[in-house]
């Protein structure tokens, strides 16, 4: 496994990343991984980020974390989830700028405020091939609109989220295989990170 710590530009801020490659790194695909809430903590180096980073890249792909403006080392200030669209975008040019990238392979996991983020993005960004969202920190509607995205895509939420509600969200997804539960874990998923990465691993292996 090859590791790069890299920078990349967002209009005129410079952001902060670190790019994971698999041994053999020769035009592979590749997966943008969003963390959690920067005003709570979050930031690429957030225990379940670096868990899915690592199942991403044992199962062929590469890896992007990178910190949203205002986190760790990146540019700027928050933007309300609104200009971190923008940055999901700017990671996405910058791959497809990297001659080890599948360009037309390119694809989206985000972990709770990274999760409203990816999807938005997916849903602006016909660029986006595949998307994973864990515990996403959606609003009413979007749920019936990640219900209907048309491309593959893997929901995992923990049944005992206290801040995305497992209860209100499953009539969405029933019997649906694109909505996955895992008993016991909640919103952080301390002692169930290795699940995550075993899921989300076996999501973008399978699918290619």
């Amino acid at each position: 496994m090859k590791t790069e710590h890299v920078f990349f530009q967002c209009g005129e801020l410079e952001l902060e990343g670190q790019l994971q490659f698999p041994d053999n790194h020769q035009k592979v695909p590749a997966v943008i991984v969003c963390h959690p809430h920067p005003l709570y903590g979050g930031d690429m180096d957030n225990n379940v980020v670096l868990i899915i980073c690592n199942a991403i890249v044992e199962n062929g792909s590469a890896a992007l974390r990178f910190n949203f403006r205002g986190a760790g080392r990146s540019g700027g200030k928050f933007g309300g989830g609104i200009k971190e669209r923008e940055d999901v975008k700017a990671a996405i040019d910058y791959l497809k700028s990297r001659q080890e990238i599948d360009t037309n392979a390119i694809s989206l996991v985000g972990y709770s405020f990274g999760g409203s983020v990816a999807f938005q993005a997916a849903l602006e960004d016909k660029r986006v091939k595949k998307l994973a969202l864990i515990s996403p920190a959606l609003n009413e509607g979007n749920w019936g609109d990640l219900k209907n995205y048309p491309n593959p895509k893997l929901i995992l939420i923990g049944d005992s989220d206290e801040v995305v509600s497992f209860s209100r969200v499953k009539s969405y997804f029933t019997a649906n295989k694109d909505f996955q539960v895992v008993a016991g874990a909640d919103h952080f998923w301390w002692g169930y990170e290795h699940e995550v990465g075993a899921r989300i691993g076996k999501f973008f292996k399978s699918q290619g």
